[in-house]
């Protein structure tokens, strides 16, 4: 394997896998991707794809067969391999949470006392139980967690949590949350300095997609006499671009606004004598 090219591990299906390769997608990275396939090289960039199953990921990058690896945060603290963080990937949001049958009355942890939990993630959900003071067994099963209390196998379960959606169709309701997990990227901790090298190019690209992702840029028309009150206005990355227009007086402004301050701003835009509002997406943001 040459040493100019560094391998990622990519779970090879499911929500993990299209959000990790929709956000290389997005860095301009250029490869073949399917469900048959089991690795892919890009074309245009030195990485090699190596599409597996999300429990191997953390253990392959351990071991150095897997240079860097997209898996969730819960795979990774469940394992417990020797990798290092080098991003929170902010995608593939979830929960682990404990749920018990619908009916019940839930008195708080102390429900838990001497109960059994299926999981399929007992190390995490034994260190939050045992912080907690409440012993009780849980039961490794690596699959359908959400049927063990139907069918008798289980008092409650410990599982990931999205929406609810699941539980809710099994009869279950989710009642403490364990632990919060999302995407990350890891990294074998003996990467030479020329995959380091690589890995940093990656890492600023991915940074200027993310910035971009919760941004809006945003192009007006003012009146000379509102130049003043609409600048005070747009907390651009540095000031607002303000250009000329045909007719006189008026004037073209410029700037980036936050996703989350972006309708206050704009209702204040308006109240303020901007017209013409167009709001734009941006694809990356290099600051």
């Amino acid at each position: 394997m040459s040493e100019s090219i560094i391998r990622v591990a990519v779970q090879k299906s499911g929500r993990l896998s299209e959000d990790s390769l929709k956000l290389f997608k997005e860095c301009g990275i250029k490869f073949e991707s399917g469900s048959s396939k089991l690795r892919s090289v890009s074309s245009n960039f030195p990485l090699e794809f190596l599409f597996l199953r999300d429990d191997d990921i953390p253990g392959y990058v351990e071991d150095g067969v897997a240079d860097i690896g997209v898996i969730g945060l819960n795979v990774l603290e469940e394992n417990k391999k020797k990798v290092d963080i080098v991003k929170e990937l902010g995608f593939s949001k979830c929960r682990l949470s404990l749920a018990i049958p619908r009916n019940e009355n839930y008195t708080g942890l102390n429900y838990f006392e001497g109960k059994n939990i299926a999981t399929s993630y007992p190390n995490l959900t034994n260190q939050f139980l045992s912080a907690n003071g409440v012993k009780s067994q849980t039961h490794e099963i690596s699959g359908s967690v959400e049927i063990a209390p139907s069918i008798g196998l289980a008092d409650a379960i410990c599982d990931i949590v999205s929406t609810g959606g699941t539980l809710l169709s099994n009869g279950l309701k989710e009642v403490a949350e364990v632990f919060k997990s999302q995407a990350v990227m890891i990294s074998n901790s003996s990467l030479n300095s020329e995959k380091k090298a690589i890995l940093d190019k990656l890492l600023f690209r991915i940074d200027s997609v993310q910035k971009a992702q919760n941004v809006k840029y945003v192009v007006l028309n003012v009146e000379e006499k509102n130049i003043d009150l609409v600048k005070s206005l747009l907390p651009g990355m540095k000031a607002p671009s303000v250009v000329p227009l045909a007719q006189e007086g008026w004037y073209s402004m410029h700037s980036v606004i936050s996703e989350n301050d972006f309708w206050d701003i704009i209702e204040s835009l308006r109240g303020a004598g901007a017209q013409g509002i167009l709001v734009l997406p941006i694809e990356k943001m290099i600051l």
